[in-house]
């Protein structure tokens, strides 16, 4: 009785347990056939960007991709900061600068002997 019941039990509709992977029908955030590992961001270039999300239109310029610690990232957003003369931060990994800087700081960043590319438009 057990085995019929088992075989039979294929769950039509459900609103429980959300959307499901196509290929082995697990939940999506229990799935781990289609995850692949990230890709590291450690390709040696620099990244210049401008973001406004999250800052109520406010645009800032973020510096990606600087392969240095916490430290030497807070001594550089430093310096960086005093050639744009506005304020920034240092949050997880980039370096974060008030205003649109991105050409001063992409040829500061090729002073400092970084390979740097703009990106974002």
């Amino acid at each position: 009785m057990k085995r019929f019941e088992e075989n039979n039990s294929r769950l039509v509709y459900s609103t429980e347990h959300g959307r499901t992977c196509p290929v082995c029908k697990k939940n999506l955030d229990r799935c781990t056939c289609g995850k692949k590992s990230p890709q590291p961001s450690d390709d040696g270039i620099v990244r210049v960007s401008r973001a406004t999300k999250g800052r109520k239109g406010k645009g800032v310029s973020v510096i990606t991709g600087i392969p240095e610690n916490d430290g030497q990232l807070k001594q550089i957003a430093k310096t960086l900061k005093q050639k744009c003369g506005s304020g920034g931060t240092v949050k997880n990994g980039t370096i974060e600068i008030q205003g649109d800087h991105r050409d001063l700081l992409v040829s500061e960043l090729k002073t400092m002997g970084y390979t740097v590319r703009r990106s974002g438009g």
